[in-house]
Formats: C-alpha cells, sequence, structure tokens
C-alpha cells in the first residue's frame, strides 16, 4: 500500500523497490531500497522533472524533511524530488550490528558488505529510475559530498540516465588512494585547529585539561562507550561545518562540574560527546569509509587503515607529545580508526568484519576518467575552498578531467553549505548548469 503524507507545503510519498543486491547477478538475492518522493503543494499532478539527492556518508540515511526546509525549498520550485536511502540506511534493508549477523561470520558479513559501494548505489538508482520514468526517462541528480562520488559513478556508469548533475563538496580524486587522501587530509584538520584555537584562545587550556584526565581515566559514555584521549580527539570531525567550531568550543565550556569527589567530566559533557562519536544511527559510516577510496587501478592492495597509518608522518597529532611541549592538542577529522571498533558499542560487534575489509584488496574501479573525459551531461560543483573534508586540489584536478564540468569555488561557505545556505547553493548550482550564470 502506498504511504502519503501531507506536511504544510509538501506532500511525501513513499516507494520501495526490491533490488539485487548484486546486480551482476539480477536474479539472486533481493534487498530492499527506499525512496521518499517529495512534491510542493498544488504541483502533485504537474509533469515536473524528477531530482535525485544523493545523501553524503557512506552510511547515511536521505534526510527527513519537515515541510519546505533546508535546500528542498528551492528545489521544490522546479522539480519532483527523490531521497534515497541508500542500501543499507535508514528504511532500506539495514546493515547493522543488529542485522548483519545474520549473514553468518565476519567473512560472510565483509562479503556482503563489499556491494554497499557507489557503484551499487547507481546501479540502484538506475533500476529506481527505469521502473519510475521509464526507460528512456532521464533525471536530474544532486551529490551532497559523498553523493558527488557517487555522482561522478552515475557519470562514469550510466550517464545516458542523467538530464544535468549538480555536485556539492562532493568532487573525489579520481585517481586519489586512500592513503593519498589521509596525506592530503591531515595538514586541513591542522589547518581548522589553528583557525579554532584562533577563535577561541582559551581552548587551548581548556583541551589540554580534558586530555590529562582522561589520559589517567578514560571516561564511560552513557550508552556505554569509552571515551579515550583519542576518542576525545575525534571530535575534530565538528572542525569542517560552519558552526563546528562554536558547537565545539560551547561542548568544551560545559566539561566540568563539581561533584562529592571533585571535579569530574559532566553529564551533560559526555553526553554531548556521545552524540558526535557514536556511530549507532550510522555505522556504515566507520565500516565502510576507506573502502569507497578503493580502485585496483589506482591501488590494488588494500586500503589498511589508512588514516591509522598515515597519522604516524604527522606528530603533530600525538597528545602525549603536545602535552609534554606544552603545545595545543590537535583535534582529528574525518578519519576512522581501528579502535573505533573497540571503544563504541555500536561499532563492536563488526570489527572483524571491518578488519577484512580493510585488508580486501582489489577492489572494483569506480569512476571511468575515459568515459567522463567525453561527458556530455551537463555538471555543475560548488568546490569550497576551505572544505575539512574533500581536497580542494583533488577536486579541481577533477573537475579538468569532466569535460563540460562547470565550478563555482567559494569560501562562503563550509562543506555544509548545501543544508545551511537557505537555498543559495543550489540555486547558484541550477542557474549554473542552465547556463544562466
Amino acid at each position: 500500500m502506498t504511504v502519503v503524507i501531507r506536511q504544510p507545503g509538501v506532500v511525501l510519498t513513499d516507494h520501495l523497490f526490491q533490488v539485487p543486491l548484486d546486480h551482476a547477478a539480477p536474479q539472486g538475492e533481493q534487498i530492499e531500497v527506499y525512496a521518499r518522493e517529495v512534491v510542493a503543494v498544488g504541483k502533485e499532478r504537474s509533469d515536473l522533472p524528477w531530482l535525485l539527492y544523493l545523501q553524503g556518508g557512506p552510511g547515511g540515511r536521505a534526510a527527513r524533511p519537515l515541510g519546505r526546509d533546508s535546500w528542498l525549498d528551492r528545489a521544490l520550485d522546479d522539480y519532483r524530488v527523490l531521497l534515497l536511502d541508500q542500501r543499507g540506511t535508514g528504511r532500506s534493508t539495514p546493515a547493522t550490528r543488529q542485522t548483519l549477523p545474520l549473514r553468518g561470520g565476519a567473512a560472510e558479513q565483509a562479503e556482503y558488505l563489499s556491494y554497499f559501494r557507489a557503484d551499487s548505489i547507481v546501479r540502484d538508482a538506475e533500476l529506481i529510475r527505469r521502473q519510475l520514468l521509464g526507460e528512456q526517462g532521464q533525471w536530474s541528480l544532486l551529490g551532497q559530498s559523498f553523493g558527488g562520488f557517487c555522482t561522478l559513478t552515475y557519470l562514469s556508469l550510466a550517464p545516458e540516465g542523467l538530464r544535468e548533475a549538480l555536485i556539492t563538496g562532493g568532487l573525489a580524486g579520481l585517481r586519489s588512494s586512500a592513503t593519498d587522501v589521509y596525506r592530503a587530509a591531515y595538514p586541513r584538520v591542522a589547518h581548522k585547529n589553528a583557525a579554532h584555537y584562533a577563535r577561541y584562545p582559551q581552548d587551548v587550556e581548556a583541551v589540554r585539561r580534558v586530555v590529562e584526565h582522561l589520559a589517567v581515566a578514560p571516561a564511560q559514555l552513557p550508552g556505554g562507550g569509552l571515551l579515550t584521549v583519542t576518542a576525545f580527539q575525534s571530535l575534530g570531525l565538528m572542525l569542517g561545518s560552519g558552526s563546528g567550531s562554536d558547537s565545539l568550543h560551547y561542548l568544551l565550556e560545559d566539561a566540568w562540574v563539581r561533584g562529592s569527589a571533585g571535579l569530574e567530566l559532566s553529564d551533560t559533557f559526555l553526553a554531548g560527546a556521545q552524540s558526535k562519536l557514536s556511530f549507532a544511527d550510522g555505522p556504515l559510516y566507520a565500516v565502510l569509509h576507506e573502502s569507497i577510496y578503493g580502485q585496483r587501478s589506482v591501488d590494488p592492495g588494500p586500503t589498511g587503515w589508512a588514516a591509522e597509518q598515515v597519522r604516524k608522518e604527522f606528530p603533530e597529532f600525538d597528545p602525549v607529545r603536545a602535552l609534554e611541549d606544552g603545545t595545543p592538542v590537535r583535534f582529528t577529522g574525518e578519519m576512522i580508526y581501528p579502535w573505533m571498533f573497540e571503544t563504541d558499542p555500536a561499532l563492536r560487534p563488526l570489527q572483524e568484519a571491518a578488519n577484512l575489509l580493510a585488508q580486501r584488496t582489489d577492489w572494483p574501479d569506480l569512476y571511468a576518467p575515459a568515459v567522463l573525459a567525453a561527458n556530455q551531461v551537463p555538471v555543475a560543483a560548488a568546490v569550497y575552498h576551505d572544505d575539512m573534508y574533500v581536497d580542494t586540489a583533488d577536486s579541481l584536478a577533477t573537475a579538468d578531467a569532466v569535460r563540460g564540468l562547470r565550478t563555482w569555488v567559494t569560501n562562503e561557505w563550509e562543506h555544509d553549505g548545501l543544508r545551511v545556505s537557505g537555498g543559495q547553493v543550489l540555486d547558484r548550482l541550477i542557474r549554473m548548469v542552465r547556463g544562466q550564470l
């Protein structure tokens, strides 16, 4: 039964699709992929072009709309929008610590999860496109962050399904290995640390106090996780969003409370840290993160916990050294480390499968440079000049490698510009792809 919901200004319609786990074996095991259609009130029966939205991640479900909020307000002026819960997320067949043991042991789980990368997501989208629009129908595509990576895969594998593509903060390096990605990432994260401490110099001492405490006594988080020094450092993931530095500062403001035994880390702080550190609502982000960079033609070897290995090349992120030298303790950024599968209860049961994925070799290529060089689909991309998550140099090199791709390089917004700009980022990209700018 089709479920239709009305919110102020919008009509939402549920869609559920059966897709092959392995698109190379279409008659084999099937999984479900959920998508939510969003259309403006009064336009339900209008012949509108479709816009498929691919969420950031990996492992992030599509945003849940609250009327005409965020970028949707602008999109609904022109499009019928489809919000896709990428396989394994949201209301699609879930892949979590609760469901993956049904596959069997770690080897079976890792094999299953190997079908959850961008190539499979794109093939799911193509199957859905044909069901909704017909064999010859085309839709527009909006890819945010990892969704932009998927857009490049879409342009590589099935450009015939696209009438135009819009990318925000998601031009991946076509020839960058996982090691390359993190070697470029640590200096960007160091820059964000410097900017944070320049804005909030009092946080230098505040962070050192927390680190000194955790070095002696790691703290139990409300959900059962463990806040170690390295886990605390990973709160630096927040520094890549427009308000992330402010939010981190306010979190640190609430760090301490005086209890019966003296000063201790407050429940408010620990709850706030847990909300940022737990992968309970998106375990695939951690499990699959490094595999999204695996391509046999770039590096036939394993990704091998690249963020952990490359970190050794940047001793300035060593908290012990910082404490000894009296220098600011640096936060890390968008890095997934193997210890996360020990400290986070949502990840702990997936540790063996994650290790197997980290050692997997010969990942299929995700991009086709020759196809992209001959691209005929209009593409516009926002490249955030100070993006902490995606390397600007990689993005601009990729822009040069995709025929006809137009870029807008800006430092007005951070990586979350699509969400927080009130439709301004999307509006500019729409006008660019239509040749109005």
